[in-house]
């Protein structure tokens, strides 16, 4: 059974133990396994975006909702991460920094139900493939908001400074061709 604030609390005390994606993966993974409880704990999802439920130096929990078809730029995070998806599906494609720049490293289908860790090194880009909302719980070692972090260009992958406003541009992108899949266009 998925209650907010014990996974919330979960989250702090293994993070204060343990400190790692793997420890923490436990702890998404079992509220995941049930994606109708976590529905009915954070909502059902209604349009894309970023839901902060805990933010900390050491510790963010969000809900992520991806419109249908949204791809996001390949970005780090600067911090391991841990992602659970409890609606749809989220595909990621891995980099790894190489001789002549960014290079992929390769490819990861989130289903629901589905959990993964991430090292703070990793680079990822993400797409919901769907024609329908997915959902997924994101936690991260660390402040998300507030961490430096990096983003590169789709086409040349050229590095740049992460910015959010871009990222939520997209989300917005997103929620238009949602609504108009809501209107049978």
């Amino acid at each position: 059974m998925f209650e907010l604030e014990q996974f919330i609390e979960d989250c702090k005390r293994v993070t204060a133990q343990y400190d790692t994606p793997h420890a923490i993966r436990e702890v998404v993974a079992q509220a995941v396994s049930d994606p109708g409880m976590v529905m009915r704990g954070l909502g059902e999802p209604q349009r894309g975006g970023i839901e902060k439920i805990y933010n900390a130096d050491d510790l963010t929990i969000i809900n992520v909702i991806w419109g249908p078809g949204m791809t996001i730029m390949p970005h780090n995070h600067n911090m391991w991460a841990v992602i659970g998806v409890y609606a749809g599906q989220e595909d990621n494609v891995f980099y790894q920094r190489g001789e002549n720049g960014l290079e992929e490293h390769g490819h990861k289908a989130l289903l629901t139900k589905d959990t993964i860790p991430l090292g703070a090194p990793a680079i990822h880009a993400v797409t919901n493939p769907l024609d329908k909302l997915t959902a997924a719980i994101h936690v991260y070692g660390g402040d998300f908001f507030e961490a430096p972090r990096s983003e590169w260009d789709p086409d040349s992958l050229e590095e740049k400074p992460y910015s959010v406003e871009k990222t939520l541009r997209l989300f917005e992108e997103s929620n238009a061709r949602w609504d108009e899949i809501r209107a049978g266009g």
